[in-house]
Formats: C-alpha cells, sequence, structure tokens
C-alpha cells in the first residue's frame, strides 16, 4: 500500500489539470445561450432575454414580464497528439481522444415589479470527456476522463435608480468526476471516481449610461469541490477498492461586458475576464488516512473578447464575435488528461424572432485549443510532444417564449 499511495497521488493530480477543453483554466464559456454567437463578447451588458438569469443577474431589470429560454449544444471535440520520439514510456500517438458532447441550459427571468425581478439558471460551467487509445504512450497519465460540474442558481436582480441595477445569485454546485489510467504494472489499471455537491454565490451590477451604452459587472465566488469516492485498481497483487477523498478549488472569476448600440442597425460588444488560477497552488488528495499536496503552478487565466450585432431587418439579427483566453499551465506541467492551452475563438449566430413572443436563435462556433504542448519528462509517466490537432466545433440552438 505505501507504494500504492504516491503512483494514486500522481495519478489523480492528472484529473485536476481537466476539466475545460473550451476555456481558460477549467471553466466553460458556452452555454447554449445567443451570446455563444459574439464569442461571449458583451454577455455581461446586453440584458436581452432570459440568458441573463445567468451571464448578469443585475441586467434581469432590463426584462419586462416574464421570459424562459431552453437551449441545446452540440460540440465536437478532435485532439490527436504528436509524440516525439525521446518520450521515456513506449507506446502510440493514442489516436484522436475527441468526439461529441452535448451540453444545455434552461434560463428563467420573472418580473415581480417594475424594479425587482427574480430568475433560475440551470448549465454547465465546466466539463471534459477524453478517450485515447488503451496502449498509447500518455497512459499512465491519462486512458479516460468524463468530468462535469454543473450550477443550478436562483438570482434577483434590483433597478436602484436609471443608471444603476444590482443583482446576486446563490448556486448549488454538483461535480462528478470519472478518470482510468494504467499501472506501472503490465496490464493493470487504475479507475478513479467522486461526487460532490457545495454552495456558492454571484454578485452583479449593471450601470447604464445611457438608452444606447451599458457596462455589466459579475463576479463568482470561488468552489472548493471536495469529492468523495473510490480509487480501484487492478492487475496486481496491490488491487483493491479504496475511499478517496480530494479537494479541488474553483477560484473566484470576474468578468465585465459592454455593449453600445452605434446606429438603429448595429451594436458593439466587448468582454474581459479574469480567474485566480493561481489560487491552485496544490491539490489535496487523501486515501486511507494518507494526505499528500501536490503542487499546481498555475497561472492566473485572462480572457478578452469583441463582437458586432447587425440588424438586417425587423425579425432577423446577425451576430459576430472572436474571443482570445490565456493559458493556466505551462507544458512543464500540462498533463495529458485536459490539452489546456491559449485558446482562439470564432463566432457567428443569427436570432430570429418568430413572433413578438417567441425568438429562435442559431450560433456556430471554431475554438482553437493550440498545440497543448507537453514536456514533464522528468518522471516515470513522463510525455513529450504536442497536439497538431486540438481544436472544437460549437453549435447550439435556443428558444426564448416571453409573456
Amino acid at each position: 500500500m505505501k507504494k500504492f499511495i504516491p503512483v494514486l497521488i500522481v495519478f489523480f493530480v492528472l484529473l485536476t489539470c481537466h476539466t475545460s477543453a473550451v476555456a481558460g483554466g477549467l471553466y466553460l464559456n458556452e452555454f447554449a445561450t445567443p451570446s455563444t454567437g459574439t464569442a461571449g463578447a458583451g454577455a455581461e451588458a446586453w440584458g436581452h432575454d432570459a440568458s441573463t438569469s445567468f451571464h448578469n443577474p443585475a441586467a434581469m431589470t432590463r426584462i419586462d414580464g416574464t421570459e424562459i429560454m431552453g437551449g441545446f449544444m452540440a460540440m465536437f471535440t478532435k485532439n490527436e497528439f504528436e509524440l516525439d520520439p525521446s518520450t521515456p514510456v513506449a507506446g502510440g500517438n493514442g489516436g484522436d481522444a475527441g468526439g461529441f458532447i452535448p451540453a444545455g441550459g434552461l434560463y428563467f427571468v420573472h418580473s415581480l415589479s417594475d424594479q425587482l425581478k427574480i430568475g433560475l439558471s440551470t448549465a454547465g460551467l465546466s466539463g471534459a470527456a477524453l478517450d485515447y487509445d488503451s496502449t498509447w504512450a500518455g497512459r499512465r497519465q491519462c486512458q479516460e476522463v468524463d468530468i462535469m460540474v454543473m450550477y443550478l442558481t436562483p438570482s434577483i436582480g434590483y433597478k436602484v435608480n436609471d443608471t444603476l441595477s444590482l443583482g446576486a445569485g446563490v448556486s448549488l454546485v454538483y461535480g462528478d468526476m470519472e478518470l482510468d489510467v494504467a499501472g506501472i504494472s503490465p496490464n493493470s489499471q487504475i479507475s478513479l471516481s467522486g461526487d460532490d455537491t457545495e454552495f456558492t454565490f454571484n454578485l452583479s451590477a449593471l450601470i447604464e449610461f445611457s438608452k444606447n451604452t451599458r457596462l455589466g459587472i459579475m463576479y463568482f465566488y470561488k468552489t472548493d469541490l471536495n469529492f468523495e469516492g473510490d480509487i480501484t485498481r487492478t492487475g496486481n497483487v496491490l488491487s483493491g477498492q479504496f475511499a478517496s477523498y480530494t479537494e479541488l478549488v474553483m477560484p473566484q472569476t470576474l468578468r465585465a461586458g459592454i455593449y453600445h448600440q452605434l446606429t438603429d442597425t448595429v451594436a458593439l460588444l466587448g468582454s474581459v475576464g479574469w480567474e485566480e488560477w493561481s489560487d491552485l497552488e496544490s491539490v489535496n488528495i487523501s486515501v486511507r488516512n494518507r494526505t499528500a499536496a501536490l503542487p499546481k503552478n498555475w497561472d492566473d487565466v485572462y480572457h478578452f473578447s469583441v463582437g458586432i450585432h447587425y440588424r438586417i431587418s425587423d425579425p432577423w439579427l446577425l451576430q459576430f464575435g472572436i474571443g482570445y483566453a490565456s493559458s493556466p499551465v505551462s507544458s512543464k506541467d500540462r498533463t495529458a488528461d485536459m490539452p489546456i492551452d491559449r485558446q482562439l475563438r470564432f463566432a457567428i449566430g443569427a436570432l430570429y424572432d418568430w413572433s413578438k413572443n417567441l425568438s429562435i436563435g442559431g450560433q456556430f462556433e471554431y475554438i482553437d485549443l493550440g498545440s497543448a504542448g507537453i514536456n514533464n519528462s522528468n518522471s516515470v509517466n513522463g510525455l513529450i510532444g504536442e497536439y497538431d490537432t486540438n481544436n472544437m466545433i460549437v453549435a447550439s440552438i435556443s428558444l426564448n417564449w416571453k409573456w
């Protein structure tokens, strides 16, 4: 068991480099809302439909009556690793570890008065799904990983005056994870699983400088996920199942967006964001009363995006956007369970007002996930190379009803 513990710790920390292949750090940027059509630009300030209950509860004060939105999103990932011959572990490139990932969201806003609004949103803020060939060179880092973190958030927005609105929400957070890796012994396997439920909160503000220009600010407090689950080892004399406990920080984040109606047909949007991933200095892992802290050496992540709305006619609104997110991790600390690097987003979308009560939206986004180079050769589980193909295509649709 003494040999078993450190090996498990090394493997389990690979999981914590995971979660989102579509945003800097572990957080997602796509939520099956119309803001996907601008790569998230201006989402905090637009205040156009029920999805603002998630993007900025303070902006719910711009909604009259009651609105509900349902969205579905299909994500197609392609992650192909190009192995450097100097990799210390024998094996292949791993094949295409990507695939199809479905996602969606539900958003609701109700007016209690002209000044007071309430909302409810449910969406996945992070997720991962990778499946490599079982005999590839990085099998001791990851063979298969599935991660899901969901948020259910009731919220409130209050209009202080014609210029300022304030908002807040409390989130029920559910996380679930599974990771399979190969052991050092031939034909051995380690499987990790666990889940947790926690609470966190958000605060927001909307400043309306004029009827054409507004600024939205959104703050999420950190979430300390404490996964309780099992570690199962098969294929050698240390086979068995053991209880595990892992602490993972999902850090605080701050985002600001601006919306400016330039003309009757053109609007400009932009957003900046910060995520305190430097808070993830280490991951604490416990197995059978033994605990270790593994250093992570992550950096803060910064987001930038700009977008345009162009109304070609009364029922039709076209959207365009580009975005950038910095990398949270260097090549010496990056691992194969999630090839996170800097990211570039290119998005288009369209909204159609079917009637005065129903609007339909569709968005398409291409995400360049970077080369995600890996150079951690100073380990028995080392891997050297980069992803020569590392991208994602996102297609989403949404329906927004109001009455």
